[in-house]
């Protein structure tokens, strides 16, 4: 874009700023990545996990910046640059994101869906079910970001402000109405979302996750409830009432408050009436919808759906007619029936929660028929707290279990299998295998497999690549699964 914009436009709604030389001039466009500066722009100095924005100063100042935001004043000033000193250059950089793109957020039905599990299912059911209204839609997700029926590849759960309001520019310049966001923990703690305005926000569930970043589970949950904090009078709050901290997101949010259940009374109930691998049969505010998706975790996400879509305006009936028409996303919870006649299934779960829900949803559908064996690892530099705990779960809910290499990243995948490995007890490890190639671990689990068997191949779902030392390699479970399947 080459429309120039104003220093105070781009300021605009910044609080406790102080100006240091002239505001008066023009800006050609802004960043925080004094890499990509060029002469005339704006640069904004923010505090990161690996870098600290203020050490690019007058890297940036000597490419041309004509105004630097942030947070501490350097030592020199240069006569040429408009200084602008803020609290919170994070902060800011997200009220500046949006003001360079004419606050794109505010234009749309802009709703953000938050909590452990269930976020890209939610806001992806959401995109198509309100496309199939009829209405133009965006959505930003860990799978893909879509302007419409465009796609836009998916780098972070929820991108920086700059991306983020560049996309939202996108939507509302095809004619969206509605957008759908997952938020994530992360994005609310760096302030990725400062400066949007949402017209609504769920909560589905936390469980322990991201601690590697967070450090404890009282951080996690405090970023995840800063989202509703931040919420204004008039959006609409809604919350997962039969998770224990479900009612904890609302006790300090302006929004208008709203509940979803399977097992209280909410202000949308669900209830489970039959379970099968085809869908359930779900009964939601008194009336009977089948579904083509199966467990509870699912049933509690078709809840926020459909609360969702009613606290925006559409009515009941025509939303649980839609509802029955859903398809599951990529990679969440996707069958593959073998020849052989038993099943795998492919699941993003990558937490013990996520594992536990996925594991006793097949359960609930087996019924005691066949066995379930599990394929399973953990990512590398990522809590690893975590990998005991998950080794457990998938133990627990597993005739067989088989713990393999998921993303690596820069650790070796035996090791991360071994911190797994030391969270089974004796009984456990009788029947726990290891194996490092996750293809041969995949292999192994279809060649064990018989009749009525289930294999659950869990953690990377939608991912189609295996990240090793800081290079992604090509590699699908279900491209895997099919090609053993026809072998």
């Amino acid at each position: 874009m080459n429309t120039k914009l104003t220093i105070q436009t781009l300021l605009n709604n910044i609080k406790n700023k102080s100006i240091h030389g002239s505001d008066a001039g023009e800006i050609v466009d802004v960043h925080s990545d004094s890499r990509k500066i060029q002469p005339g722009w704006m640069f904004i100095a923010v505090r990161g996990t690996q870098s600290d924005g203020h050490d690019y100063i007058a890297s940036a100042v000597e490419k041309g910046a004509a105004a630097v935001v942030c947070e501490t004043l350097p030592d020199m000033l240069s006569d040429a640059v408009c200084y602008i000193k803020v609290d919170d250059s994070a902060e800011a950089l997200g009220i500046i994101a949006s003001n360079r793109f004419g606050n794109p957020s505010a234009k749309l039905k802009l709703v953000g869906v938050t909590g452990t599990n269930g976020k890209t299912t939610t806001v992806t059911l959401l995109y198509h079910l309100f496309r199939q209204f009829g209405h133009k839609v965006g959505l930003l997700s860990t799978v893909c970001n879509y302007v419409d029926d465009k796609p836009f590849e998916a780098t972070h759960t929820t991108p920086d402000p700059i991306a983020l309001n560049e996309l939202m520019k996108k939507m509302t310049d095809a004619g969206c109405e509605y957008a759908f966001m997952e938020v994530s923990s992360h994005a609310v703690d760096q302030k990725r979302i400062a400066g949007l305005k949402f017209a609504g926000a769920v909560f589905s569930n936390i469980t322990r996750d991201h601690l590697d970043y967070h450090k404890t589970f009282e951080v996690y949950l405090k970023a995840k409830k800063a989202f509703f904090d931040r919420l204004p009078r008039e959006a609409f709050a809604l919350t997962n009432l039969d998770d224990k901290n479900g009612l904890v997101m609302l006790q300090n949010s302006k929004a208008q408050k709203y509940t979803y259940s399977l097992h209280t009374l909410a202000d949308f109930k669900g209830r489970i009436l039959e379970n099968h691998f085809e869908g359930m049969l779900l009964e939601i505010n008194k009336r009977e919808v089948a579904v083509h998706f199966i467990g509870k975790f699912n049933a509690y996400n078709l809840l926020a759906v459909f609360g969702t879509a009613c606290l925006l305006g559409k009515n009941e009936e025509e939303v649980l007619v839609r509802l029955s028409t859903l398809k599951p996303v990529a990679g969440r919870f996707e069958p593959i029936r073998s020849p052989q006649g038993f099943t795998a299934i492919v699941d993003y779960a990558h937490t013990p929660d996520a594992l536990t829900n996925v594991l006793t949803g097949i359960h609930q559908v087996m019924d005691g028929k066949g066995k379930l064996i599990t394929v399973v690892g953990a990512g590398g530099n990522r809590d690893k707290g975590k990998r005991p705990l998950m080794a457990q779960e998938a133990a627990k809910y597993s005739d067989t279990l088989i713990l393999t290499s998921d993303n690596p990243r820069f650790e070796e995948p035996e090791a991360i299998i071994a911190d797994m490995y030391d969270g089974l007890d004796t009984v456990q490890r009788k029947k726990t295998l290891t194996i490092t190639d996750r293809k041969e671990a995949i292999k192994t689990a279809v060649m064990l497999a018989r009749k009525d068997d289930i294999i659950l191949i869990a953690g990377k779902g939608h991912e189609n690549y295996q990240e090793v030392k800081g290079v992604k390699h090509h590699f699908d479970d279900k491209e895997v699964v099919k090609a053993i399947f026809e072998s």
